[in-house]
C-alpha cells in the first residue's frame, strides 16, 4: 500500500528538492508535505 502511495506522491505532490526550497523559509503547508512524503517513503522501503 505504501508503495502505491509513494508513486502517487511522486506524481501529484511538488518536488521541493528540484525547486531548491530552503527549509528555514518553508511554509507550514510545505513542511507538512515534506513530512508526509518522508513518512510514506520510509514505510514504502520496508
Amino acid at each position: 500500500m505504501f508503495k502505491l502511495l509513494a508513486q502517487l506522491n511522486k506524481w501529484l505532490l511538488p518536488n521541493y528538492t528540484k525547486q531548491q526550497l530552503d527549509l528555514s523559509k518553508a511554509t507550514k503547508l510545505q513542511k507538512a508535505i515534506i513530512a508526509w512524503k518522508y513518512y510514506v517513503t520510509t514505510h514504502a522501503v520496508d
